[in-house]
This record gives structure tokens, C-alpha cells and sequence, in this order.
């Protein structure tokens, strides 16, 4: 029977996974995702060893850095859910998720990724979908957004606003706030002119799981129920 680490052990581990998280959470959000895990074993001050004891893979890391953002980014689409406005909240999340993604070009990417592996992580994300998708109702019945959008069109906005964010972040940060503008005009109702159909849930999952993610390794593309993002 292997014998109790005791607690100094334990709490060596602990202190160490704090150190890496935070470590990870800084680069992250200054240079994106594909920083070399070695180099934030560095920067955390511990052995790319200990590193991976912690978090046995990037996928691992990246859900333990992001957890409490996912958290964050459901609750952001249940207040919107909460505002008596339908359309007003609507916007309002719009402009958040759009404001979360520039404040941290790692959560940016994020955004635009599944892990399956991570239940806890993606249970939040399946929260904001399901909270984001009845917001979605609403504000058609409303009367505020064009009958055309789809729940998935939110996953195209992303992706789209991480191309922003990337491409501007050293030298115009705030080009996401226009583009942002340019968006909820484009989807306010009655809207110009018929689009092409959108994408179905499972396609866009499957353009979230990236066959070979550039986190490095491949992903399976594991069925995710119903939620695109």
C-alpha cells in the first residue's frame, strides 16, 4: 500500500500547480497558445517534468488556465438572458464575448477550440450555448434580431474576432470595438437580404475540434451532443 506523501508534499504540488497556472495564464494571454510548454515551465520557475506531472498535456493546461474565463463566459450569457430587454441583452453579449476575447489573445483562441476531454470546462461552454441559443429566441420574438441568425453564426463571430484581435492587438487594440459595431448592425432585424444557409451544429463543432489543432497533436471528433460551442 503506497504510503501518505504527507503534507508537504502535498502542498509542494499544489504550490507548484499555482505557479505553472499563473505562469500560463500570463503567457497565454500575451502571445496566444502556442507557446512551447518548456518555455512556461520557465517562466513558472519548475522542471518541464514537474509541469507535465501536473497537466500531462497542453490540452490539460489550456482547461486548467481557462476554467474560471469559461465560467465567466457562460455567466456572461445567462446575465444577458437575465436583462428585460431581449435585444439589449443580446447586444450586450455581443460586445462582452467580443471584450473577453480581446483582453487575452489565449481565451481569444479558446474560444474557437473544444476540448472533450475537460468535462468541467465544456460543461460550461455547453451552459453558455444553451443560455446563448434562448437568448437567440427571445430577441427574434422580440422583434430585435433578424429571423436568420442561427446559434452557430455566434461560433463564425468568434472566429472571425480572433482573427481581429490577432492581427490588431500591437498596433490599433481597440479595432475589435468597430468590428463588434459592425456585427450587431449587420444582425439587427429585418436584415438587408437573404443569406446562405447556415451551418449545421455538427459542422461547426467539427471546425472547432480542428482534425490537427495547432495546440499540437490530433483530437477525435467524438460526437458533442448538440452544442457548437
Amino acid at each position: 500500500m503506497p504510503s501518505d506523501p504527507g503534507p508537504t508534499l502535498r502542498a509542494d504540488a499544489e504550490r507548484n500547480r499555482r505557479r505553472i497556472v499563473a505562469a500560463a495564464r500570463e503567457v497565454f494571454a500575451e502571445r496566444g497558445l502556442d507557446v512551447p510548454m518548456w518555455e512556461i515551465a520557465r517562466h513558472a520557475g519548475v522542471g518541464v517534468g514537474t509541469l507535465y506531472r501536473r497537466f500531462p498535456t497542453r490540452d490539460d493546461l489550456v482547461a486548467g488556465v481557462f476554467e474560471a474565463k469559461m465560467a465567466a463566459y457562460a455567466d456572461a450569457a445567462a446575465d444577458a438572458l437575465a436583462e428585460p430587454d431581449p435585444w439589449a441583452g443580446f447586444c450586450a453579449y455581443i460586445e462582452r464575448v467580443c471584450a473577453m476575447q480581446a483582453e487575452d489573445r489565449g481565451f481569444a483562441n479558446v474560444l474557437t477550440l473544444t476540448f472533450p476531454a475537460a468535462k468541467r470546462f465544456e460543461a460550461e461552454r455547453d451552459r453558455a450555448y444553451h443560455a446563448f441559443a434562448e437568448l437567440v429566441t427571445r430577441a427574434k420574438a422580440a422583434g430585435g434580431l433578424r429571423e436568420d441568425f442561427s446559434p452557430e453564426d455566434l461560433v463564425m463571430m468568434l472566429m472571425a474576432n480572433a482573427g481581429v484581435v490577432a492581427a490588431t492587438a500591437d498596433a490599433a487594440p481597440e479595432t475589435w470595438r468597430r468590428f463588434a459595431a459592425y456585427l450587431i448592425q449587420a444582425f439587427r432585424a429585418p436584415g438587408a437580404g437573404p443569406l446562405p444557409p447556415s451551418p449545421a451544429p455538427t459542422a461547426m463543432y467539427r471546425a472547432l475540434v480542428r482534425l490537427r489543432s495547432p495546440l499540437g497533436g490530433s483530437r477525435g471528433t467524438s460526437h458533442h451532443g448538440d452544442s457548437a460551442f
